[in-house]
């Protein structure tokens, strides 16, 4: 990975604005181009939750409050339903709205992650999560999953809070 990160919480913050790019390109791109845009944001928000859910935060429980650890994960599951239905196809008279609200459903839920005192992220630093240690699982983790997206497509997310019979 060419960019440089401090830490995993550097790692996670430089794809919440790699991402935040991506909508504001899907916003001004023209109909033959959205739906590439939108499966690039898809990819990346996948990685980006396979990461957090596998090493960043089982590494918070118990450091970090544990009902905004659980929202997060929820907030995650809103977000992949959405995903996986984007991922499905363009052709769908709702494709543009359903793409719209995974971008608010992802604001508010970076704006929980980052915010300054009370953030996940803030709450992981105070805790003394190692985020320098699990930089290199995290920079490791990243490429293969990237890796496979461009090979051929990650499978459709999971879903993690939902109990299945």
């Amino acid at each position: 990975m060419a960019q440089e990160f401090t830490d995993a919480i550097a790692l996670l913050k430089a794809d919440h604005r790699k991402v935040e790019d991506l909508f504001a390109k899907f916003e001004k791109a023209g109909e033959g181009s959205k739906q590439a845009i939108a499966e690039q944001i898809c990819n990346e928000l996948k990685i980006h939750s396979m990461l957090e859910e596998e090493i960043f935060y089982p590494a918070c429980e118990g450091k970090v409050e544990e009902d905004d650890l659980k929202e997060a994960y929820v907030e995650h599951d809103g977000a992949k339903v959405l995903i996986n239905d984007i991922m499905s196809g363009g052709d769908d008279e709702f494709y543009d709205a359903k793409v719209k609200v995974l971008q608010e459903e992802i604001e508010h839920h970076v704006k929980e992650e980052e915010q300054r005192e009370e953030g996940i992220f803030a709450q992981a630093r105070k805790g003394g999560v190692d985020v320098e240690g699990m930089l290199e699982p995290m920079l490791a983790r990243k490429q293969e999953l990237t890796a496979q997206a461009e090979a051929g497509g990650l499978p459709p997310a999971k879903l993690t809070t939902v109990e299945t019979a």
